[in-house]
């Protein structure tokens, strides 16, 4: 990360000179790339805000500053531009030169553990295209903090105890109905697909609720059985949950998508994680129980004076109800205490599969544990990926933590919210949704599980590769095998998929379009997939054809670039360089967009660049070193960033 270091070393020089030569200290220097690449590499308005403090007219602190500077490696010059700006140009052949040997290297390991907790679906039915977008924002990050040094821990809680899994339960008890056997039969029938068919279940119990109210009762003690483990109703629901949930887990398979641990709500209940941390609320203060009005014998957290919830109308959450049952709020507060190692009491874990590449994935347990399970929890930083819906309730987790007295947990307890996913009118029609003539007037149509409206993750992701498939076929196809162009489908269907949930920023609405996700030419995961498979073909055909590039070690020691390095060249390496600050800042602000923006900007820049500089039938050895290089700089920069991005490069387009 040569532009890192040479931004830091600038940033320790000049704050050293500012206090050597004028005895003030500051606290920060920006620097950053002059808005035309004429003008430098980096630059600087230090001298213009010194000049406020200093009481002197910035030209001349900077006539003083560059009096003997001493700049770092790589960088070549420094001028006085404008009305005092420090612009400072590089050594654009030595800098390429050290760029192309550590070209996206991952950082250095920091030694922060960290949880990411994402994906969270029911496992009442099949994963939905608004999964997609918590699931994906979640892996990147995950990628990302990992490729940043950080120790990540990968978490996907399953809320196996929850209504959704008991409307099912009493939708097979009730309106098919069916014993546990039966279900059971069901699960393992090939020709079944459960978790479509409890989307279907699902969606008629809510219906038969909203006509025959009395039917709730059975909701109520269907979920009292499972709470307390009763009869064969906790068999029941662990039984459809646990079957959804591997199939959950083989969807997200199909996106490059894993996990570490699947903590299970049915375990923090049996192991009374909540029963401790109640007694730690009530012992700090932090709830009460209210002894009249409406909320009278509830068990309420006052948040009428925090800062966070002011403004707010009843700000108050109720964590027990008067009849005793805790809120789902209140086992959250648990399990956040549990992630940050600070509940004096923890799980057992086992194996719950293990993946093609030899990972293994855990969950928890009541019982008795594996001894060879690594560990969990104990992290220093926290991240919930969930909807921006629940922001209240995850600002209330966040209190909980820290009226306990953990102020540092508390601050590091960090939503990662995002908006939902809705379907343009003619990619609901093209998934066979009956869209009325007002719908199709609308700029996207909301779905709603409970409603049955909604396009299946499975279907979606069939869909998107039938489509690449067909495009493939109709244009580039030729020579390709029929499993050959399968394959492609499949690596183009997850890089629109994956792309098109990131490149929108997390608090946009985002409405997914077939056509918008599969173009090849425009701001699509297809479009930087054929970028890099373009450039992968140019090396292909130079080494068949024996033409010599010289990127090995030893010619890369003898590099001359700077009199033939164009601005064009310069630029491509420019933008590569300024990658992993760009990855680190999106990570940081959890806004995943730049990444695609930054890597999308950096793709349209070579096409343009190879436009005028093909390399291939360049006669001037010198010249195609050149150019080669700065086309092996982009390749290796694609190819590491699409797979923080999770998007595979295919062989061939």
């Amino acid at each position: 990360m040569i532009l890192e270091q040479i931004t830091e070393q600038l940033t320790e020089t000049l704050t050293a000179r500012v206090l050597t030569l004028f005895g003030h200290a500051i606290d920060r220097v920006v620097l950053q790339a002059p808005p035309r690449l004429a003008m430098g590499d980096l630059a600087t308005p230090l001298c213009l805000e010194l000049a406020k403090a200093l009481k002197r007219k910035p030209r001349e602190l900077a006539e003083a500053m560059v009096n003997g500077l001493q700049l770092p490696m790589f960088v070549q010059s420094v001028t006085i531009e404008g009305a005092g700006y420090l612009n400072f140009r590089f050594d654009r052949g030595a800098f390429t030169a050290a760029h192309i040997r550590s070209v996206m290297a991952p950082a250095s390991p920091t030694g922060e553990r960290v949880i990411v907790e994402h994906t969270n679906i029911n496992p009442n039915k099949a994963a939905h295209i608004g999964h997609l977008r918590n699931s994906v924002l979640g892996d990147t990050l995950v990628r990302c903090m990992k490729w940043l040094g950080y120790r990540v821990e990968t978490q996907n809680y399953i809320d196996d105890t929850g209504v959704q899994v008991a409307d099912v339960v009493v939708a097979f008890r009730h309106l098919e109905p069916k014993s546990l056997a039966e279900v059971k039969a069901m699960i393992d029938d090939p020709g079944v697909r459960f978790d479509y068919h409890c989307w279907d279940v699902y969606s008629k119990m809510a219906s038969y609720y909203a006509t025959h109210p009395e039917a709730q009762q059975w909701r109520r003690d269907t979920l009292h059985d499972i709470e307390r483990h009763e009869g064969d109703t906790f068999e029941f629901a662990s039984t459809i949950a646990r079957a959804i949930v591997k199939l959950h887990i083989a969807t997200m398979l199909r996106l490059g998508i894993t996990y570490d641990l699947l903590p299970k709500e049915s375990d923090i209940i049996t192991l009374h994680f909540w029963d401790r941390a109640f007694e730690l609320l009530k012992a700090s203060g932090a709830v009460i129980q209210e002894t009249e009005g409406k909320h009278k014998d509830c068990w309420v957290m006052k948040l009428d004076e925090s800062a966070e919830f002011e403004g707010m109308n009843e700000p108050d959450k109720i964590l027990v109800r008067s009849n005793g049952t805790v809120t789902y709020t209140g086992k959250d507060i648990a399990y956040q205490l549990w992630k940050f190692g600070l509940l004096d009491r923890t799980f057992n874990f086992r194996k719950f599969s293990t993946y093609p590449d030899g990972h293994v994935l855990w969950e928890t347990t009541s019982g008795d544990g594996s001894p060879e399970a690594p560990r969990f929890g104990g992290a220093q930083r926290v991240v919930n990926v969930i909807d921006v819906r629940q922001a209240y309730l995850q600002k209330v987790v966040k209190e909980g933590v820290r009226q306990l007295g953990h102020a540092r947990e508390a601050e590091n307890s960090i939503h990662f919210s995002y908006e939902m996913v809705a379907l343009t009118p003619a990619t609901a029609k093209a998934l066979g949704i009956d869209v009325s003539e007002e719908d199709a007037r609308k700029p996207y149509l909301e779905m709603s599980g409970r409603k049955g409206l909604g396009v299946k993750a499975d279907d979606l992701l069939d869909a998107l590769q039938s489509k690449a498939a067909e495009s493939v076929r109709e244009g580039r196809g030729e020579g390709l095998t029929g499993e050959e162009l399968e394959q492609l489908g499949r690596q183009i269907a997850v890089a629109a998929l994956r792309y098109f949930m990131l490149k929108y920023g997390r608090n946009k609405v985002i409405a997914f379009d077939f056509n918008e996700a599969l173009t090849f030419e425009g701001d699509s995961g297809p479009y930087l997939q054929y970028s890099t498979v373009r450039v992968e073909n140019i090396f292909r055909k130079m080494a068949e054809r024996g033409v010599d590039a010289r990127l090995d070690d030893a010619s890369l020691d003898e590099l001359t670039l700077t009199e033939g390095l164009t601005d064009e060249m310069w630029e491509l390496v420019r933008l590569s360089a300024e990658l992993p600050a760009a990855i680190r800042r999106a990570t940081e602000a959890l806004e995943l967009s730049i990444i695609t923006h930054d890597l999308f900007v950096l793709a349209q820049k070579f096409n343009s660049f190879y436009h005028k500089y093909p390399i291939l039938n360049e006669k001037d050895p010198a010249e195609r070193q050149r150019r080669a290089v700065c086309a092996e700089v982009f390749r290796q920069t694609m190819a590491a960033t699409l797979g923080l991005l999770g998007i595979p490069v295919p062989e061939r387009m």
